[in-house]
């Protein structure tokens, strides 16, 4: 089985189109933005440093993200990577440790990306999430699951998802190259509804 990365700045839909891919074809999915959320919410010490990079739209240091990634891969086979490596530094070090056989970029716009994420919001209670645009939740700021409240994360505003935009094509872009030389990268527009980027990630997945 294949070790699959899948890149795309923030908004990108990578996180809807990973949790589908690991449910239909087996991989486990690794996503370093949800692991750290996690350590953040647990206020664990790497939660507690990586807090304040996250809230200002700036990547956490790569040597705390490979770390952790390593912790739960290493010569694992059958990873998906949802959104990492994000920085050059990140690909060399997740060779010291796991292949990686194809790599799939989402390409989506920067207007996109802000409509996207800044109409986000999160239930504070059981973590459901909703789009105001595409998944409205059915009573205005409650959770359909569970009743509690709804709220937009720090990193969705506005203001801070253009700066993650930003820093993704300022500090990530260079992957794409790194990556296209090699021969790994299959590139797919991410303009579109996740029904269809899905379909098209699966065909080139099936290939």
């Amino acid at each position: 089985m294949k070790n699959v990365v899948l890149l795309g700045p923030p908004g990108a839909g990578k996180g809807t189109v990973a949790a589908r891919l690991a449910r239909e074809f087996g991989f486990l999915h690794v996503s370093t933005g949800d692991l750290l959320r996690e350590e953040v919410a647990r206020n664990t010490p790497l939660g507690q440093l990586a807090k304040g990079y996250m809230e200002r739209g700036e990547l956490v240091p790569d040597e705390v993200i490979l770390s952790m990634v390593r912790q739960l891969v290493d010569a694992k086979k059958g990873i998906l990577f949802d959104g990492f490596p994000r920085t050059l530094a990140q690909a060399e070090g997740l060779e010291r440790f796991a292949e990686v056989d194809l790599v799939i970029f989402l390409e989506v716009s920067r207007e996109e990306v802000v409509r996207r994420l800044s109409s986000r919001r999160v239930c504070s209670r059981c973590g459901a999430v909703y789009n105001l645009v595409t998944k409205p939740p059915k009573a205005e700021g409650i959770c359909d699951l569970c009743g509690g409240p709804l709220v937009q994360r720090e990193d969705d505003k506005p203001e801070v998802v253009a700066r993650r935009f930003e820093v993704y094509m300022k500090d990530s872009a260079p992957l794409i190259a790194y990556y296209e030389k090699r021969g790994l990268l299959q590139r797919i527009k991410a303009d579109r509804p996740p029904e269809e980027v899905f379909q098209a990630v699966s065909e080139v997945l099936r290939a």
